[in-house]
């Protein structure tokens, strides 16, 4: 089945695709998006349900091999000791993440002059900062401006309350002198652009029904589609078409019954995640493009980078009120993110604050670590735990490298035969000593701020949900996919806009700069429209 030819096609409505499509809307093209997932109820929000901490491992889990839902894509990450997270629906991952909402520093964008490893970016800090602000804008980021790790920058809203348990941490960072600072948001703490505020309901990672957590679906999208752009839901992208001319000529996709459409435009945009876009461009090989589309240097798929995480609970005598507040903001350090030689690694790590855990999953947490007996003396066990956790979780640089990659399985498919994405990743000697690194000091963080005990998992196996680096951009064809502003070497009507355009991970959540380049990609495809394939 044939659909009617567009000017724009964008594949994915997370993050970057809800961004790059309200940027060309003002360009007045005919304008497509095909997003695999649906829209969500926030109704239907496990938050909304006593039940929400069951669901929270179940049809909200983290993992799509866990979830199954059927807009999701199963994932072969044996070979990975962090799995998959992502999410596939109008608004992406944005609708399970914390909301966390760092930039990348300057620092990040010169890895190799500064210290020899990774490579430098074809931008910096300075090409990303105006589209930085653009997207806190519209995100509605809460923050507080002043903090000395960053070079000078406003946000929109007040930062996150801390609480009694961020004050608390923050006791420990005083005690020891290093920095710390309330966390830049994707939430509202006021009412802001026709959404409530926060009310700190706590189960963040399983979607906001309150709508104050920025997830594109209720930032970016409504604007979008107010200024004309198109959003088709439960439309599976198999393969992106290539004529002769090594143009992309449109895409094949499966609608929600496994019909098949063939959908032509003369501009193609991947905003698929660092799996996902891999995936499709592997699975788009021809005769042209034997070893996938906008492959011929051999990069995609390559340089996967995760973040290993290295998560340290710190069990506390008094209640600290855990369970008031977004799960994943209030407070950050850079304590630790420039590189020190004294330290056995190069690069860095920042930290990022934790909340409490729900009555059920401190229950389990009890009984995998053995501090909570059956029978006798468990109520008295329970109470010694609940609502007196407070974690610290290390979010430690991951450094390119080639053999950390995506490819095609050979036999695992998804719902519509399409091969589905196996991971291969280890980490590296460098992140091995970081993550050590990273948890010693959160627990000497946790026990200045008064823990009487402190527990350590390193790497953190459930999170891999920020994925890097597999299409990478750059001015050398021979050395990454896409050029300096997103667009393929080898098909110069296809661009990429989402976190596989990293070259370097740094060493915070990259959502916020995700947003950032699929704005300056939009912005730089409007000011080249004249001679875009030039």
């Amino acid at each position: 089945m044939a659909d009617e030819p567009v000017d724009v096609l964008i594949i994915g409505a997370g993050a970057s695709g809800a961004a790059v499509a309200w940027s060309l809307a003002d360009t007045r093209m005919d304008i497509l998006c095909l997003e695999q997932g649906d829209w969500m109820n926030p109704a239907e929000y496990p938050s909304t349900g006593d039940d929400w901490e069951l669901r929270s491992q179940t049809d909200f889990a983290l993992s799509p091999n866990a979830r199954g839902r059927v807009t999701d894509y199963p994932v072969n990450d044996t070979e990975s000791p962090i799995s998959i997270s992502n999410f596939n629906a109008v608004g992406g991952s944005t609708v399970l993440y914390a909301g966390h909402f760092p930039r990348l520093k300057p620092s990040d964008f010169r890895t190799r002059s500064l210290d020899g490893v990774g490579d430098d970016w074809p931008i910096d800090y300075a090409t990303l900062e105006p589209y930085w602000a653009e997207n806190d804008r519209m995100m509605g980021v809460a923050g507080l401006a002043g903090d000395p790790a960053y070079p000078p920058k406003e946000v929109p809203l007040p930062p996150v309350p801390l609480g009694k348990l961020g004050e608390t941490v923050a006791r420990g960072f005083n005690e020891l002198g290093w920095h710390w600072w309330p966390s830049d948001s994707a939430i509202a703490t006021r009412e802001y652009q026709g959404r409530a505020p926060c009310i700190n309901l706590g189960p963040c990672l399983t979607g906001c029904a309150q709508g104050a957590k920025g997830s594109t679906d209720v930032t970016y999208w409504p604007l979008a589609e107010r200024n004309g752009v198109r959003l088709a839901t439960r439309c599976r992208v198999r393969e992106i078409l290539v004529g002769d001319d090594d143009m992309a000529k449109g895409v094949i996709y499966h609608d929600a019954e496994g019909r098949e459409h063939r959908q032509l435009a003369e501009i193609v945009i991947l905003a698929c995640n660092g799996v996902g876009t891999p995936r499709l461009l592997l699975n788009s090989a021809s005769s042209r493009f034997p070893d996938g589309l906008a492959n011929r240097s051999g990069l995609v798929g390559k340089n996967l980078m995760f973040h290993p995480y290295g998560m340290v609970l710190g069990l506390f005598d008094e209640r600290l009120n855990g369970h008031q507040g977004p799960v994943g903001c209030g407070i950050w350090s850079h304590q630790f993110y420039e590189t020190d030689p004294g330290r056995g690694f190069v690069r860095g790590y920042s930290f990022e604050m934790t909340r409490g855990f729900g009555p059920v999953t401190t229950a389990l947490w009890g009984f995998l670590n053995g501090r909570l007996p059956r029978g006798a003396g468990h109520h008295e066990a329970y109470a010694a735990l609940s609502d007196r956790l407070a974690g610290l979780l290390a979010i430690c640089e991951d450094l390119p490298e080639p053999e950390n990659r995506v490819t095609l399985d050979p036999e695992l498919k998804d719902s519509d035969g399409i091969p589905a994405p196996r991971i291969r990743y280890r980490l590296s000697e460098n992140s091995q000593r970081m993550l050590e690194h990273g948890t010693a000091r959160a627990s000497e963080v946790l026990k200045a701020a008064g823990a009487r005990e402190t527990f350590v998992e390193a790497p953190l196996g459930m999170a891999g949900w920020h994925l890097m680096g597999t299409c990478r951009m750059g001015r050398d064809p021979e050395r990454s996919v896409v050029n300096e502003w997103g667009r393929s070497h080898d098909v110069k009507n296809l661009f990429i806009v989402d976190g596989s355009l990293f070259v370097t991970s740094g060493g915070v959540n990259p959502t916020s700069t995700i947003q950032a380049l699929a704005l300056y990609v939009a912005d730089r495809i409007k000011k080249n429209l004249g001679n875009l394939f030039d």
